[in-house]
């Protein structure tokens, strides 16, 4: 049978061939390692044990993963090697466990998680890009205890011209309607660290003030804004883009243009976590040419 966990629906045999993903079947990750730079009630003092799976169903032009984009990148496992990769990140003091761009492994993820559901006592954390398919999220539900999805863009000419994902946002709401539904509303421990919910992140791009209140007004508009949160990012950094992306990519957001959607996100009532501009620098992204895995037992 066909893959068809993302929203391309390939529907190809990827034992023989990659799809849009430029994944294999074979289970392959980049990185796994504490990481301090998600939000506050994430990363925490410990750190997020992320892993960083390779490949994506989106082709973002800016991405500042790119390098761990194509299907050769990474360290292959299985299911049960990746299982114990989960484990040795708890042992190392992780606050969770959090599985970036996992969406082409979803079904292996979900194996994964099952298989040391018993041993694993920190939270879930499903890291995407919001680009789902509602069946693929059942398969992860009562394994994943936070979900923490962009939700990138309303227009689909910007989602067609910047992540080759016209219908991007029909996508996102409906699995955003999805996530809700699993997690319910946003719980945090007695020293604030996040225990369930979901966390909506929405990167602010140059040039994109109109569509970033248009996706806020979505998001409000999908689920209860005080049962989520949200985090309205200004990173966004040209370092990282292709050669041909139009001039408009090529500068750094504005203090005008996110401000402009901060207040939009306040008079809405949402709460989260807000970035001052010292947060753009490609010194906050993982170097994935130093693969770094924990000692597996």
């Amino acid at each position: 049978m066909g893959c068809r966990l993302c929203p391309r629906k390939c529907d190809i045999d990827r034992e023989r061939t990659a799809g849009f993903c430029g994944a294999p079947a074979e289970l392959r990750v980049a990185r796994a390692a504490l990481h301090y730079f998600e939000e506050p009630p994430i990363s925490g003092a410990r750190g997020s044990g992320t892993v960083f799976f390779s490949g994506c169903s989106l082709r973002c032009v800016y991405c500042q993963n790119r390098a761990i984009r194509p299907a050769e990148s990474g360290r292959a496992m299985t299911v049960s090697e990746l299982g114990e990769v989960f484990l040795a990140l708890q042992e190392k003091g992780a606050h969770n466990i959090n599985l970036v761009t996992p969406t082409h492994y979803a079904d292996q993820v979900a194996r994964a998680l099952f298989g040391v559901r018993e041993k694993l006592t920190v939270p879930v954390v499903y890291n995407c890009g919001g680009y789902e398919c509602v069946e693929t999220l059942r398969l992860l539900d009562g394994l994943v205890d936070i979900y923490l999805p962009d939700f990138k863009y309303i227009s689909p000419q910007m989602a067609g011209d910047y992540s080759a994902a016209p219908l991007y946002a029909d996508y996102a709401t409906a699995a955003l309607v999805e996530m809700f539904r699993q997690t319910g509303k946003v719980h945090f421990d007695r020293d604030g660290m996040l225990q369930k919910g979901v966390v909506v992140r929405h990167l602010v791009l140059p040039g994109g003030r109109k569509d970033s209140i248009a996706v806020l007004d979505r998001i409000a508009a999908t689920v209860p804004v005080a049962d989520i949160r949200l985090s309205l990012m200004r990173q966004y950094t040209p370092d990282f883009c292709q050669a041909d992306v139009p001039n408009l990519l090529k500068r750094r957001v504005t203090t005008f243009e996110y401000e402009q959607v901060m207040r939009h996100a306040v008079a809405l009532g949402f709460e989260g976590y807000f970035q001052t501009k010292e947060a753009v620098g490609k010194e906050y992204t993982p170097d994935f040419s130093v693969p770094v895995f924990p000692d597996q037992r």
